[in-house]
């Protein structure tokens, strides 16, 4: 398994270098810049600011327009080798740059860096997402057994017919709906804002509810093939109580395919829903991510995209391993 997890760590390492060289090159080479929105910016204070957010590429223009001419290239060639160059100079200064630690600047919100906006935003973030997803994994996977269990009778059907509705309802729905009955008419939760933990509750239950309906839905179908195989049956011929059937035997192999989900699901839910965010005035990392793709902030978008593929490859693998555990049968190489 160490080998596994050492193979597993070294392609983390990939992935995080081809996401960040994508993330870099499509903002870059989209149209526009980050500072296009300044109303009459001299083109002096322009230089100024790309060269203060290391924007410029000066070296590797020079660079780039010498070789052209070395070889002697056309002028439009010229032009375009040198702001390869430019682009290359840039790239290569952000690795560096990440390698130290250093997410730099963020080009809209002026001398703050981008670590420190994450500092600041990732925590509670990552507290909403986790308390959505512990509500989200227990209540799914124990409203897909009593299902599963109750198969075409009414309790499967009100459970399936209300995970079809949560699946139905946008969370920009269900979010006001909420706040209007457990804020407002029963003042129990804060209607919006940070004013402690508390503040959580309310927006964690709305962030679960669709995935509540998915984890159910899906550990239902799972449950009820379990259910049927060969092994189960033996166990009910020995005797077994219906619970023990069901909990101790058939869980652990008809929760493999939920596990999978929710590797995927932990990244998706711990580095925050902008939706659920926004409807409650809550400052998290995901209002973030969607300035920085508006504002053009490379830099803050890169530092998102980071945080969030590299949850998602650790929850994936921590799927692997809990393959592993729920399944002897299963073995990592």
């Amino acid at each position: 398994m160490l080998a596994f997890i050492l193979r597993r760590s070294l392609a983390l390492i990939g992935v995080l270098w081809a996401v960040v060289t994508l993330t870099f090159f499509l903002i870059r080479l989209t149209p526009g810049g980050p500072f296009d929105r300044e109303r009459n910016i001299p083109p002096s204070i322009e230089k100024q600011l790309l060269k203060r957010y290391k924007l410029d590429g000066t070296e590797g223009r020079a660079w780039g327009t010498r070789l052209g001419s070395n070889l002697g290239l056309s002028e439009s060639l010229v032009i375009t080798l040198g702001n390869a160059g430019s682009l290359g100079q840039q790239y290569f200064s952000y690795l560096g740059d990440l390698l130290r630690g250093d997410l730099r600047l963020s080009t809209k919100y002026r001398d703050r860096s981008v670590n420190e906006i994450l500092a600041q935003t990732l925590p509670l973030s990552m507290a909403l997402g986790g308390i959505a997803f512990v509500i989200a994994s227990v209540v799914g996977i124990w409203l897909g057994c009593f299902a599963a269990v109750r198969r075409d009778q009414l309790g499967d059907h009100l459970a399936m017919f209300g995970s079809l509705g949560a699946i139905s309802v946008p969370t920009f729905v269900t979010g006001p709906l909420t706040i209007l009955a457990f804020a407002l008419l029963l003042p129990v939760f804060p209607v919006g804002g940070w004013s402690g933990p508390w503040s959580l509750v309310l927006p964690a239950l709305v962030l679960s509810t669709p995935y509540i309906a998915y984890i159910a839905r899906l550990m239902r179908t799972s449950m009820l093939e379990v259910l049927g195989q060969d092994f189960i049956r033996t166990a009910r011929a020995k005797g077994l109580p219906e619970r023990d059937v069901v909990y101790k035997h058939a869980l652990k192999v008809a929760i493999l395919p939920v596990v999978s989900f929710l590797g995927p699901l932990a990244a998706n839910l711990l580095t925050g829903s902008i939706v659920v965010e926004s409807i409650f005035n809550l400052p998290g990392m995901g209002g973030f991510f969607v300035n920085s793709i508006l504002n053009r902030d490379g830099f803050l978008l890169g530092g998102v995209v980071i945080v969030y593929c590299a949850l998602l490859v650790a929850m994936n693998l921590l799927v692997d391993i809990a393959y592993t555990l729920l399944d002897k049968r299963i073995k990592l190489y």
